[in-house]
């Protein structure tokens, strides 16, 4: 355990910072599950509309620095070509 007062506050702000990533990397899995799921049942209109959110949610992320902008360029690239694999 740190004994100077300074060491001691890092400590506290990690662990915040790392529980807010969780909880967005979290939330960004969901999304992209619900559009997954919507893909696998080649529902169109769910599809589109839970790419949407996923996107929004992604964009999120990449912006408060939780994942690398390449990463969620990839993960939004992914997941429109799956959706527009249906036919």
């Amino acid at each position: 355990m740190a004994n100077i007062k300074s060491a001691k506050k890092r400590i506290l702000v990690s662990e915040i910072r790392t529980a807010k990533n969780k909880a967005i990397k979290s939330k960004v899995k969901t999304y992209v599950k619900k559009v997954e799921l919507a893909v696998a049942d080649n529902d169109k209109a769910a599809a589109n509309e839970a790419l949407t959110a996923a996107i929004t949610e992604i964009s999120k992320a990449a912006s408060k620095g939780v994942y690398h902008k390449n990463t969620a360029a990839r993960k939004v690239s992914r997941l429109t070509k799956a959706v527009n694999s249906i036919a």
